[in-house]
Order: structure tokens, then sequence, then C-alpha cells
């Protein structure tokens, strides 16, 4: 659990090992020290604040990623500014949940995250498009990274972009939810990312989706 407020971060504390199964292994006050935690503990899931003294929560993401790809983060904060939502998941977390998310829903995000899915707010999808409607220039087409996928995949993460769940998905390409959700881990697979996060991401960065037209998009995870 990282926050520099120590009664949030015994908040969360009391909420989530009110759980079971649930236990809370360690705390830290910035992202230096839940750099250092991370990596001693190994936990299955950090949940990671974004504004902190010292290291911030986006760079303390990408430090634990890159030395233990295992390790699943959820961004919980109170921001929800473009700039926080792109960063965040670039860095590699694999859900994004504002603070104001009830108990229940803050307990079924940790949980969707640990699983090895991904968790995206409807709100969070919507900034995400934002971003880039606001700044079409960073979106720059990227045939390399997607060459691999077959028209019919290409039509699938389009969808995720767009933040369509897998049952929208279905009913749009006229298939089963479970068709959609093999082509859903082939994408992952050939894109080598590990999460509807990272795809997402790369969606925008990629120019599969073009900024300009919002879906209404509902927090999904596979």
């Amino acid at each position: 659990m990282v926050d520099d407020q120590v009664l949030v971060r015994t908040g969360f504390r009391l909420i989530l090992e009110s759980e079971p199964g649930i236990s809370v292994v360690g705390e830290a006050a910035d992202g230096g020290r839940a750099v250092e935690l991370a990596l001693e503990l190994r936990p299955d899931v950090v949940v990671m604040d974004i504004r902190m003294p010292e290291v911030d929560g986006i760079e303390a993401t990408r430090q634990i990623l890159a030395r233990n790809q295992e390790i699943r983060v959820l961004v919980l904060t109170t921001f929800d500014l473009d700039q926080y939502v792109y960063e965040a998941l670039k860095s590699g977390a694999s859900g994004f949940l504002l603070k104001d998310a009830s108990p229940e829903q803050l307990i079924a995000a940790v949980r969707t995250v640990a699983s090895g899915e991904s968790l995206l707010a409807p709100s969070i999808t919507k900034r995400l498009i934002e971003h880039f409607v606001h700044q079409p220039a960073a979106v720059t087409p990227s045939v390399d990274v997607l060459h691999q996928l077959t028209p019919r995949e290409m039509d699938v993460l389009e969808r995720v972009g767009k933040g369509r769940t897998n049952t929208e998905i279905a009913q749009e390409l006229l298939v089963t939810p479970a068709t959609v959700k093999t082509h859903i881990a082939h994408i992952f697979d050939k894109l080598e990312v590990r999460d509807r996060a990272q795809a997402v991401v790369i969606a925008y960065e990629s120019g599969v989706v073009q900024p300009g037209r919002t879906a209404g998009a509902r927090a999904e995870h596979i």
C-alpha cells in the first residue's frame, strides 16, 4: 500500500484486510520506498498513489515493473487528469481507480488485478480518449508493431481501444464473446502485452484508434 498520507493508508488497509484472502504486507509513504518494499516482499498487487514527494507513483511503477513483471500495480488516486491517466497506463499499471470508489469497488479492483486481468474505470478510458483528441500530433501510426495482427484482430483491437466490452465487441462483429476473448488473447501474445490496459495504449499510439469519437465505456476486465 503506497500513499504519502498515513490516514489514507490506514483506511485502505482496514478495508482490504476485512476481506478474506487479502493481506497488506507492507506500506510506503513515497515511491522510492515503494520500489524497495515491492522488490523485497514481492506482493501480488501494489496499490499505488500517483502524487507523492521524491519519487512519484508513475516512476515507482516503472521501476518496479522493470525489475519484476509478475507484480501488478493498481493506481489509486484523486487525480484523473489526462497526463496522469496516460502516463500511469504507459508505465505498466494494470488498473486505475479513483479514490472516490467504494470499498467494494476497491476490493474488487485488487482481486481483478491480482488475477492477472486489467481494469479501467469508465472515466479513465474517457480521459485516455480525450488525451489523444486534444493532442492528435502525438498519434503516430506504427506498422511494425501491428503487422502480425489479422484483419479481424485489428477490428477487435480498435474496439478495445474505444472502451468496448467483450460483449459489445461480439455484438458488433457478430461473433460470440468467447471468440472475442480468444482474439484478445492472440492480440496480447502478438503485441507482447500482458493486459487490456497496455493494449489500449498501443491502440492509440499506433493510430489504430482515431480520436474524435468516444464510446460509452464501462469498466472491463478479461
